[in-house]
């Protein structure tokens, strides 16, 4: 048993995924569509469908990621949060050994991989921290429960629900946003704040809190950058329907 100061500490930060190339693409799909958190029926069903949908929807989505090199940025942007995060604890936690995992619910490294690795590690403690600051039955509850399916090794595990008004992520974001603002001069300009869409029927019928919880976002950025700058022109919306 290590003591406090001599601890093996595991953070495995979740995410989506993203297809690394063309080839990739119809698997991410499938994956995507075969989760039941996604497509609610029974694997009966619900399998079959993922595969037509995938099919389908393959060429267009090729196309899309071919207008950013082929495949998703994801996984690079997620590793360098990763190593970024591991120098930082690494530093504050001094005597503890810290690594920090990515775990991708839909392409590699898919939550099993993941947790087969971090198995490995051996930690004394896991923090899963999910990289979606609004919480939905769709991704943050979707990686956890992969996760606790998955993971049979050692540790006590927390886990990091949902910070849609966090400061210091919030006072980021419109820091990122004013600077663009900068650039575009005095020119008429609007913001456009674009969420990644989930079935209506989820926030309607059966109370997913994402949708409020984008707002409470929104409405935070925007007190931030308005308290700097004043009023500025702003619309949220939502990209990708399943």
């Amino acid at each position: 048993m290590n003591t406090l100061k001599d601890r093996r500490i595991a953070v495995v930060l979740f995410n989506l995924g993203g297809p690394d190339d063309q080839a990739s693409v119809k698997p991410f799909l499938f994956n995507l569509f075969n989760d039941p958190a996604i497509i609610g029926l029974p694997g009966l069903f619900r399998t079959p469908l993922a595969k037509l949908i995938s099919d389908r929807r393959e060429t267009s989505a090729q196309a899309n990621y071919a207008m950013m090199g082929g495949g998703s940025p994801l996984l690079p942007g997620t590793r360098k949060q990763a190593e970024a995060l591991e120098a930082v604890l690494n530093a504050r936690l001094a005597g503890d050994e810290v690594r920090v995992f990515i775990a991708m619910r839909y392409w590699h490294p898919l939550t099993e991989e993941t947790a087969a690795d971090v198995a490995v590690f051996g930690p004394d403690e896991i923090v899963l921290l999910p990289l979606y600051p609004q919480f939905s039955t769709t991704t943050t509850e979707s990686s956890l429960k992969a996760w606790n399916a998955a993971y049979a090794g050692s540790g006590v595990s927390r886990a990091v629900c949902c910070y849609p008004s966090a400061a210091g992520w919030v006072e980021a974001q419109a820091e990122a946003i004013g600077a663009k603002l900068d650039e575009a001069g005095d020119g008429p300009v609007r913001v456009l704040f674009s969420a990644h869409g989930i079935p209506e029927k989820l926030v309607t019928g059966k109370g997913d809190p994402y949708q409020e919880q984008v707002e409470t976002t929104v409405a935070a950025v925007v007190a931030a950058i308005e308290a700097r700058r004043g009023p500025i022109d702003h619309a949220l919306c939502y990209q990708s329907r399943v």
